[in-house]
């Protein structure tokens, strides 16, 4: 079929340029190109995780490679973005992968279904990444992983606790050691000092996507009927995880978790393009 006098050319349309259109006139050719280059490696794919992923993909980041061991549950489905119809007991990071392939088919997206943790860190980081987003919600991996982002010079940010917040014009970007409001950042801190031999005061060199606001307590309204009193996630193997082990289950809104993905995904591609100096003394800097 002919193009009609003023239709849209379907062949420009599909122009990989052109699908960047607007990140190129924001950040330029060179800039561009850096992206189509880079190797991102976002570690955690549900609320936070999610949202970075498919920041990086539609500012033309030519690879991605996300890891989760986990599946979608139906309480995912508020602020998690591969979670649609259908989706519920489905590994998360391939669900992701599929998503992220239609938004650029020339990008390489790798969805591996892994815990990141001591055991399986050598076999996942086989292929050096560009940078690293940390989007952990378990401490223990969550601080091995920032301690070997810093032993091994590998660009990071990571996430603090999004959970339990209303207020995204709360979100900031400064460094883990002075992140004031977060009981998940204090827990980290406290571990990366006793195990890791990270500063006693001061600055991390570590850079953190945190919040200003403080946590609520879930509604009181939930206390009966909440996770813990019948926690419905597709457990398999991955039962560590479930909502009954957890001490307390904060309540979570899509906008102040993509806020934080958002800003994760900008540091990254900051970083990347040189569009922003990092502190001296940062990790991988």
């Amino acid at each position: 079929m002919l193009n009609t006098p003023g239709a849209p050319n379907l062949s420009q349309m599909e122009d990989p340029d052109r699908r960047f259109d607007r990140m190129a006139r924001l950040v330029g050719p060179e800039a561009m190109e850096k992206l189509r280059r880079s190797h991102v490696m976002v570690i955690g794919c549900g609320g936070v995780g999610s949202w970075a992923a498919e920041t990086l993909v539609r500012a033309a980041v030519g690879r991605v490679t996300l890891i989760d061991f986990d599946t979608v549950c139906i309480r995912n489905f508020n602020r998690q973005l591969q979670a649609l119809s259908g989706a519920i007991g489905k590994l998360k990071a391939p669900l992701l992968a599929e998503r992220l392939r239609l938004i650029n088919p020339e990008a390489r997206i790798d969805g591996v279904a892994a815990a990141f943790n001591r055991e399986t860190c050598a076999a996942l980081m086989t292929e050096r990444p560009d940078f690293v987003i940390d989007a952990i919600d378990h401490i223990t991996s969550k601080c091995f992983l920032i301690n070997y982002c810093r032993e091994n010079g590998l660009p990071l940010v990571v996430s603090t606790g999004s959970g339990g917040r209303l207020d995204p014009t709360q979100v900031r970007i400064m460094d883990l050691g002075r992140t004031k409001t977060d009981p998940l950042a204090r827990a980290v801190r406290e571990i990366l000092r006793k195990k890791y031999a990270f500063p006693r005061k001061g600055d991390f060199w570590v850079r953190a996507v945190c919040t200003l606001e403080l946590p609520r307590e879930p509604h009181s309204s939930m206390e009966l009927t909440d996770c813990k009193a019948g926690c419905l996630c597709p457990q398999g193997e991955n039962d560590f995880q479930s909502c009954t082990r957890k001490s307390v289950i904060l309540g979570t809104a899509g906008f102040l978790t993509g806020a934080f993905g958002m800003a994760c995904a900008s540091e990254a591609i900051s970083r990347l393009t040189g569009t922003v100096t990092p502190p001296a003394g940062a990790a991988g800097g």
